[in-house]
């Protein structure tokens, strides 16, 4: 799991059944900082983010089928939350 924010969308017509109906967003991990490290990864979006909000990742795909309530399935990375705020100690 990783806190991201999302530069972009993918847009594809044609796709795995299960992936219809759901956004497909680029998102950059961010470091300790909050800074973009350039790691990225196409997420499955089930919580309606959209370019620039901050988001938690869930970044394995066991938990990321889970999620969807897809068995078997091509899925890795899906959003989970939008980040309101992070505070560090």
């Amino acid at each position: 799991m990783y806190i991201g924010k999302v530069i972009g969308s993918v847009v594809s017509t044609i796709k795995i059944e299960h992936l219809n109906g759901h956004k497909l967003l680029l998102v950059d991990q961010l470091d300790i900082d909050g800074e973009e490290t350039g790691d990225y990864d196409i997420a499955v979006d089930v919580v309606q983010a959209g370019p620039g909000d901050t988001v938690l990742v869930i970044d394995e795909g066991n938990g990321a089928r889970q999620i969807l309530g897809i068995e078997p399935g091509a899925i890795r990375a899906v959003i989970v939350g939008v980040v309101d705020e992070v505070t560090l100690q």
